[in-house]
């Protein structure tokens, strides 16, 4: 069945998600901040005419900011497999948590709550967005950011361009350059076609629908300036993806030209790019054997959980959340 445009939702019958009161506003949201254990949903005027849509929950320092893959939203964390606790309610129950939808980010059969934009965009622009957004809000810094697959790669980036608004890292099956830098320019051929899929009737329904540039991304990390030494914890999935490209294949869902042993290619790539990653700083954790496949979050969502929770302490004992308000101290 053919499904239908998605269609915006008036902002008068949004329902509350979590069953609270949540506040919505898409006015200076700084009064909606004003206690820091204050629930929030909503959108913020980040500048340029432009809103985007943030959820925050809970109490404590550092704030923990998820980060979703692509054409992945807020609602990306609150989902789980198996009736297991989801990472955004559980980590709220320690911390401040606060998640938010880019550009063109669907949420169910309905569009992306933010302000559509120009597409395909860069991590570059969207961790200037999440800059923007949080400093809109006011959301005391420094935070902990949380980022799985393409939100790995902006929250990395994140990191490096605002160091100074980052305490620590936690990276889910994270996209990084070193999986273009792992395989031949003919390979990466393949893979970016493998990365986007076919979307061509994703974009007839939704022509806002977020894509990305992979190798202008990648290109924008490599020429940022380095990590800087921060508690970072790093899960990569398990679960090969060489032995299900050959059905994958005869069910149609991928090009009939893509070597049916590519998956094997992908596996041996990414098992070299998240072990580089795990080298960015000293004394990272890598977290190899997580008996999950590419959505570690909704598959072993506790895993995730501990390991904010261990980067968040981490951060504490550092003396890195010495929390200040975005437009106060900076340089």
């Amino acid at each position: 069945m053919r499904r239908r445009a998605p269609q915006p939702r008036p902002r008068s019958t949004r329902s509350p998600i979590f069953g609270l009161a949540l506040a919505l506003t898409a006015l200076d949201p700084a009064a909606a901040h004003a206690a820091e254990s204050r629930d929030f949903a909503g959108l913020v005027n980040i500048g340029g005419g432009r809103k985007m849509y943030l959820e925050c929950r809970g109490s404590g320092s550092p704030t923990v900011v998820f980060v979703a893959g692509l054409k992945g939203s807020a609602e990306d964390w609150n989902i789980a497999e198996k009736q297991a606790p989801t990472v955004f309610a559980e980590v709220a129950e320690f911390t401040r948590v606060c998640a938010y939808d880019r550009p063109g980010t669907p949420v169910g059969e309905k569009p992306s709550r933010s302000d559509p934009v120009r597409q395909p965009t860069t991590a570059q622009d969207a961790a200037s967005d999440l800059h923007g957004l949080l400093s809109a809000a006011k959301e005391p810094t420094p935070h902990v950011i949380v980022g799985h697959s393409y939100g790995g790669l902006v929250a990395k980036l994140y990191a490096r361009i605002y160091p100074q608004d980052v305490s620590g890292l936690v990276l889910i099956d994270a996209l990084t350059e070193g999986l273009q830098d792992a395989e031949t320019p003919e390979q990466w051929a393949i893979q970016r076609v493998l990365m986007e899929g076919d979307i061509r009737e994703s974009l007839a329904l939704y022509p806002d629908l977020e894509r990305i540039d992979p190798d202008r991304s990648f290109d924008q990390v490599r020429v940022a300036a380095p990590l800087r030494p921060l508690p970072l914890i790093v899960l990569s999935a398990d679960r090969p993806w060489g032995p299900q490209i050959p059905s994958l294949i005869t069910a149609g869902k991928l090009p009939a030209d893509v070597p049916p042993d590519f998956g094997y290619v992908t596996d041996a790539a990414q098992k070299q790019a998240q072990e580089k990653l795990a080298k960015l700083v000293p004394n990272a954790k890598h977290i190899a054997n997580t008996n999950s496949g590419h959505e570690i979050h909704k598959e072993q969502p506790q895993l995730v959980i501990n390991a904010i929770r261990e980067v968040v302490d981490a951060s504490a004992r550092s003396g890195l959340v010495a929390s200040h308000r975005p437009d106060e101290g900076r340089q």
